[in-house]
């Protein structure tokens, strides 16, 4: 045997050794990650994940998201949109119409509008009461049905789809009345919450030029399904989270109206016992300002002198707060105060 040979159990580790500290040595260039290695890191490895298997990493990143489910009204709303669409696009289209919501998501606006499947027609559209913006998504499956319903075309034959071309002026014009069937709808959703007119703007077949707020901002998506027996498509509503501003508190409700259950017996009755309760007046002759060396030295049989004669204004109070002005007199033998006026109270943030 030679000099040279060497048990290999002592050669692997050996190696093993020179490979820790090749890792360890500060002088050894960083090493840098693979797409696999990052993906893997950041738990994006095994697709999107939903629901509770989301790593912490993924829920970072859409901790930002605005859930549809806190504003329980909308949800309301897009339910009565889908009834009166059904009806409205019947006797627009003269065609049996079957409206269906496919789901309703919140998303970020610069991750839908990446996400819009294209050629599309976007329609922008205003809410003048809000004054925002929305936006309006009618793919070409949806597009084709419209034209070929409207001009006539048979039952039973599938729309055309011709790629590689511009819409028309004839189709845009037969997609604009669709929106404005669609916004006038949509602005009858809303009446029993808060009324709001839906005031059609442009059409866009470029997602870049739709843009109506900011790409991170929180959006609510709603996907609708419309079926004309064997014709149809999709149409997509978006509305950002700054539009639904103004009526959030609305959409907050759990139910029309938010009584939760109010009684109406029990508040009469609690109004007319409210009438019937007793209240302590108490009339100020005069108010002083005492050191308080000689307040200490006040004592059973001391004198205080009123700066109020007869006929003087007084004011008089309930607690602390001044209910009406009065003038000082005689009645009988007993002293008397007659209200002259009302004081009028601050409202309640500048009392408080």
């Amino acid at each position: 045997m030679s000099g040279t040979d060497t048990n290999p159990d002592e050669q692997s580790d050996e190696d093993l050794a020179a490979a820790w500290a090749a890792e360890t040595d500060p002088a050894q260039p960083a090493r840098v990650l693979n797409q696999a290695e990052i993906d893997s890191l950041l738990g994006f490895d095994d697709g999107p994940a939903g629901g509770d298997s989301q790593s912490g990493i993924q829920r970072i990143i859409s901790s930002g998201l605005i859930s549809y489910e806190r504003l329980p009204m909308l949800e309301i709303v897009f339910d009565r949109l889908v009834r009166i669409m059904s009806t409205s696009l019947r006797n627009f289209t003269s065609d049996n119409v079957e409206v269906g919501i496919d789901n309703i998501l919140s998303l970020r606006f610069g991750d839908y509008l990446n996400s819009i499947p294209l050629p599309a027609m976007l329609a922008v559209f205003k809410a003048d009461e809000w004054d925002n913006y929305g936006l309006m998504v009618v793919d070409s499956a949806m597009i084709y049905s419209i034209v070929d319903v409207l001009l006539g075309g048979r039952r039973g034959t599938a729309a055309m789809r011709i790629e590689g071309r511009p819409y028309t002026t004839i189709e845009r014009t037969l997609v604009e009345r669709l929106i404005a069937v669609v916004l006038a709808d949509l602005s009858a959703s809303f009446d029993p919450i808060c009324p709001v007119t839906f005031r059609f703007e442009r059409l866009e077949v470029n997602p870049r030029f739709a843009t109506i707020s900011r790409l991170s901002n929180a959006t609510i998506l709603a996907r609708l399904r419309i079926d004309m027996e064997d014709r149809g498509g999709k149409l997509e509503l978006l509305l950002p989270y700054a539009t639904l501003e103004p009526v959030r508190e609305l959409l907050l409700q759990q139910f029309m109206g938010e009584k939760f259950g109010r009684d109406s017996i029990w508040e009469t009755h609690l109004a007319e016992e409210l009438w019937s309760t007793e209240v302590e007046l108490d009339v100020v002759l005069d108010e002083q300002s005492m050191r308080l060396s000689e307040v200490v030295r006040l004592k059973p049989g001391s004198r205080l002198t009123l700066n109020t004669g007869p006929g003087a204004s007084v004011k008089m109070r309930c607690g602390t707060v001044v209910l009406f002005e009065a003038r000082v007199g005689r009645r009988k033998n007993r002293l008397a105060v007659r209200i002259e006026r009302d004081v009028p109270r601050p409202p309640s943030s500048e009392r408080s």
